[in-house]
């Protein structure tokens, strides 16, 4: 595989892709060879994986595997019985007395075959080696009819009539016991496939919970649950089929040819022929199926993207109106569905019906020759000899019904491809996410961080988010950064949108990792810290609370799991949430509803300053912390905070100034644009900067405390 010099080449997604404005018609010519190259390699390496989560329920593999060798053998058996029935019900003489006559036969012909043998002159090798192996051939029939005798027709009456009915009952019988083993099996798979479906979806949740901020944003929660949800359960439906359909079909295919192996193998032969056309159809296929499977499941994630984002943001919806238009982008996304879908149903249909039709011509090339043979007596055609003897009807109808048993599971593996092509692009999605990794890293060596005493420090610190594959480069977020403050300090960080402000301090617990300098906390730099133990010493509380659908209680204890319930006391009375949380139906056994919906804003933030206080941190960081709270509210909390600040390093971001905040602060940095363009008090910022005069004039809003 081979790129022109210079060609813009990346993987993603499971494909190889060129830049567009590079891409020439060799380049794409050669891009799908690499396509199709590691198209192979991933499905065999899903169906590897999959078996890794397979294996630890091994007995049920096992078990099931069993349970497919007795319904393939009760398959073959119900379809052998075709030849008694035909003998009886088309032949004159009954099942003994058939059986006797053969023995009869084949002892004579084998006896003829010897006499032939000794008459022979010892120099005509061949023709010797010829009727030897007619003996043989002879000799396993006779061998077989003596078998019949000796051991079945004891358990057969005489009658035939009566014949016919234990045959029938034998099919009855046959036909439970297959059914029971088909139920078993079923069952087994079912088990297996549930349980490694739930490993799989916590492995998959496990990774994305240690990926970093960025790596997860740029998943997208949509993307996330359909793959979580929707694409697990794909692979689930593919697993069970795998674990029972195809294991079970083709072994009921591959008895059926063995038993009619054993009738007339040259006949059989020429009947099968047909198999790797149609192997060869199912390849071809699967390779369509392949992608087109994996674009219809990008799309359905394109449908959670379109319902999250209409129900989270109903009441802007409400608001303005717009109903309309995402009920309008969701019809779009649904149509972009099934047109992708489409594609695999004209695949599939196209399958079916070839499949039928090469089976038609596999049931033809025997039923010709073989028609031929018993309207003739005979066992060859245009001297070819297809037969060890004439051909005889009871035969040629055993072979026809074998032959409808190979088919029967070969039509329906035909369905089965597109749901196995689905799955496994179903498992590629899945398996993209359990294979993500973190751009924040644990140290492989990490030092111990003792409780923050010293100092924070930012050493030439820049910083860029990440761009998707082949796109432009980002600005710098942050650029050449540098500060140190004292432990104990209250730093206000102001700015305005854009300036940098949040992602400065989300560097701090390392929710990203700077792309230039480095973050040291009492000289250790924190990227040599176990993340845990980083964060440990940390709170925060963001300006778009999150709160779980739990309790109040639960909600502020999630800061700190083994705190007292005088510890959580004390948390809500320095928040200021008392007053409202009295209010509530239950108090603090109040639920709080998806996201804390049943609150308001103000009530949210204040339950997440008291998760965050409930902490004990020695580094806080409130970004816009009081930003839903009414003034009076507000003036309570900075009071608060400026009693619980003490022996803590508080960063603290907002766009209201007012003397409640001002009297909380020790110092304030100025961001613009990525750059630090002003750092001091208040005081000496008023009378050196311009820069912030003019920021807090126009993007702080001052408010009075009441």
């Amino acid at each position: 595989m081979t790129f022109r010099k210079g060609t813009p080449l990346y993987y993603d997604a499971g494909q190889y892709r060129i830049d567009a404005e590079h891409q020439t018609d060799t380049d794409v010519s050669d891009a799908v060879v690499a396509d199709r190259e590691v198209s192979g390699h991933l499905t065999m390496q899903q169906f590897i994986r999959l078996g890794n989560y397979a294996w630890p329920y091994r007995r049920q593999i096992f078990f099931s595997i069993a349970c497919a060798l007795f319904v393939s053998a009760f398959w073959s058996l119900n379809l052998s019985i075709t030849f008694p029935i035909v003998r009886v019900l088309f032949e004159g003489d009954s099942l003994h007395a058939n059986v006797d006559r053969e023995i009869l036969e084949m002892k004579k012909e084998i006896e003829g075959y010897r006499q032939h043998v000794s008459a022979l002159d010892e120099k005509d090798i061949a023709e010797h080696a010829r009727l030897q192996r007619k003996i043989n051939e002879a000799s396993q029939v006779l061998l077989a009819r003596q078998w019949t005798k000796d051991l079945i027709l004891p358990y057969v009456p005489e009658d035939k009539f009566r014949t016919i009915l234990l045959i029938l009952a034998s099919i009855v019988i046959a036909t439970v016991l297959k059914g029971i083993f088909v139920y078993f099996q079923e069952i087994l798979v079912g088990s297996l496939v549930n349980a490694a479906s739930n490993d799989i979806r916590a492995d998959v949740f496990s990774n994305a919970m240690k990926l970093d901020c960025q790596s997860l944003a740029g998943l997208g929660t949509s993307n996330l649950t359909s793959r979580l949800t929707n694409d697990v359960s794909e692979m689930g439906l593919g697993l069970r089929l795998f674990g029972a359909d195809l294991v079970r079909e083709p072994l009921k295919a591959v008895l059926c040819i063995m038993v009619a192996f054993s009738i007339n193998w040259r006949l059989t032969a020429v009947g099968i022929i047909v198999l790797p056309l149609i192997g060869l159809l199912f390849t071809k296929s699967s390779r369509v199926l392949r992608k087109s499977s994996k674009r219809s499941l990008e799309t359905m994630s394109s449908i959670y993207q379109c319902i999250n984002e209409s129900l989270d943001s109903f009441r802007i919806v409400l608001a303005f109106g717009r109903q309309e238009r995402h009920v309008n982008q969701l019809k779009e996304a649904n149509q972009e569905y099934y047109n992708r879908s489409q594609s695999i149903v004209r695949v599939t249909a196209l399958v079916r019906p070839a499949t039928e039709l090469l089976g038609i011509v596999a049931f033809i090339s025997i039923l010709i020759p073989g028609a031929y043979m018993v309207l003739n007596e005979t066992d060859q055609i245009a001297g070819i000899k297809l037969a060890a003897r004439p051909l005889e009807l009871a035969e040629l109808a055993t072979l026809y019904a074998l032959l409808a048993g190979v088919l029967d599971p070969v039509r329906k593996m035909s369905g089965i491809l597109p749901i196995m092509r689905r799955s496994m692009a179903a498992a590629e999605r899945v398996f993209e996410v359990i294979d993500l990794k973190t751009i924040v890293p644990e140290s492989s060596t990490p030092v111990t961080m003792p409780r923050h005493a010293q100092s924070i420090t930012f050493d030439s610190v820049s910083f860029r988010y990440q761009t998707l594959p082949g796109g432009p480069s980002n600005p710098l977020s942050l650029n050449n950064v540098s500060f140190t403050v004292r432990f104990g300090e209250v730093v206000a960080v102001i700015g305005g949108n854009g300036s940098g402000k949040s992602t400065l301090t989300s560097l701090i617990p390392r929710m990203f990792d700077p792309t230039e300098g480095s973050i040291r906390i009492d000289g250790v730099d924190i990227s040599e810290v176990a993340l845990n133990d980083l964060r440990s010493q940390i709170g925060i509380v963001t300006q778009d609370t999150m709160l779980f659908d739990d309790t109040v209680y639960n909600n502020i204890l999630y800061g700190r799991p083994d705190a007292s319930h005088q510890a959580v006391e004390e948390a809500i009375r320095l928040s200021h949430a008392a007053d409202f949380i009295t209010t509530l139906p239950d108090g603090l056994n109040t639920r709080v509803g998806a996201k804390g919906q049943r609150l308001s804003g103000g009530q949210k933030q204040r339950i997440a300053l008291a998760r965050a206080i409930l902490r004990n941190p020695t580094i806080m960081i409130l970004d816009e912390a009081t930003s839903a709270v009414d003034a009076e509210s507000e003036s309570l909390i900075h009071g608060s905070l400026r009693q619980f600040a003490e022996g803590r390093t508080t960063f603290i971001i907002s766009h209201v100034i007012n003397q409640t905040f001002l009297d909380l602060i020790d110092r304030i940095i100025v961001l613009d644009r990525g750059r630090i363009i002003a750092m001091g008090t208040h005081e000496e910022l008023s009378r050196t900067s311009p820069d912030y005069l003019r920021m807090i004039q126009t993007e702080c809003v001052p408010r009075k405390a009441a």
